[in-house]
């Protein structure tokens, strides 16, 4: 076993990147249910700087509870270090990658070590290193659960009927603003292995990134007006939100859907009029489905693509990478 102490990313107090320290703190131990792993990598999500500025963004009301100081992150890949009695079916030295406690902010993985419940979890693609597969967990699955299969019977906090996935095949087109950044990426990608027609709306320095990934057409928004150029549309994933969300409303046939991933604001007598549906839901930690997800990374169906690391003590390089936006796939921050 390791030594008793490791080093994590701790906030004592809520702020800008520069509340980010780095601590020593005990090591973990695994409860019921849980496994210790050994990081290697870990991804870093818009869920770590809400943390860090103290969830001001959130309606106070769907605010989870939690104490300061805390250790912020959720994304992990590493290996298994540790297994709780009660867990079958991952062993000392498994290399694992997972979204950790999700919706709660409670997944204390910017870290080198942390305890993460084992249906969290699923193996990692042999096929990728662990700063990929690190950059998949939550941006992954948010495209999963938004576009492939929802996996959970969780009301969501943002709307009252229970999200339902478009079926995607070649008939259907699909899409995706904010096309570049993570759960975008992602998107695109399910949507073109499900074999949907799918347009990226991205500004004009993504466009040979998306190409590569596949999109059957590019839109630079800071050229043109996406809503003008494309009509009758079946699906469009907005992962931008926003008050400029209702626009792409604009772009669907009588029947299709928009799916905002973060909240923004819509009319329902507008919606009515033009016969569409405004749906969304809120990620949720899913080791089944992560294992889904990566069988694809495993095959190459679908691809990480890493904006840039730093190591675990630079994290507040990280989230001033982040606040600088224009993001093209994932930070990573690496554990040595």
């Amino acid at each position: 076993m390791p030594t008793h102490t490791m080093r994590a990313i701790r906030l004592h107090k809520h702020g800008g990147p520069e509340v980010l320290r780095y601590d020593e703190v005990p090591i973990p131990e695994p409860r019921p249910g849980e496994v210790l792993v050994r990081v290697h990598a870990v991804g870093v999500n818009p869920p770590d700087w809400y943390l860090r500025d103290g969830l001001t963004n959130l309606p106070p009301e769907t605010r989870p509870k939690f104490d300061l100081p805390v250790i912020p992150g959720t994304d992990v890949s590493g290996v298994v270090e540790a297994v709780a009695a009660d867990v079958d079916g991952l062993s000392i030295g498994d290399e694992v990658f997972g979204l950790l406690r999700f919706p709660s902010f409670d997944g204390r993985a910017y870290a080198e070590y942390v305890a993460a419940p084992a249906s969290d979890l699923a193996r990692k693609p042999a096929g990728i290193d662990h700063v990929h597969a690190a950059g998949a967990p939550m941006a992954g699955l948010t495209a999963w659960q938004f576009l492939i299969e929802l996996g959970h019977d969780h009301p969501s906090p943002f709307q009252a009927a229970r999200h339902c996935p478009v079926a995607l095949g070649p008939d259907t087109t699909v899409l995706v603003n904010g096309a570049a950044g993570g759960v975008g990426h992602f998107a695109l990608q399910l949507a073109k292995w499900k074999g949907a027609h799918v347009i990226a709306v991205a500004s004009g320095a993504h466009d040979s990134f998306l190409r590569e990934l596949g999109v059957d057409r590019f839109i630079d928004y800071t050229r043109s007006r996406p809503e003008e150029l494309v009509p009758g549309v079946d699906l469009v994933l907005d992962t931008v939100g926003g008050r400029d969300s209702s626009r792409f409303l604009r772009t669907l046939k009588r029947g299709g859907a928009l799916f905002p991933v973060f909240f923004a604001e819509y009319d329902d007598t507008e919606t009515a009029k033009l016969g569409v549906t405004v749906s969304g839901t809120q990620v949720r930690s899913n080791g089944a489905q992560l294992a889904e997800l990566g069988r694809l990374l495993d095959s190459g169906a679908v691809r990480v693509a890493i904006d840039s690391t730093f190591p675990l003590a630079d994290a507040r390089a990280a989230h001033e990478r982040a606040a600088r936006g224009h993001i093209q796939g994932k930070i990573v921050l690496t554990v040595a």
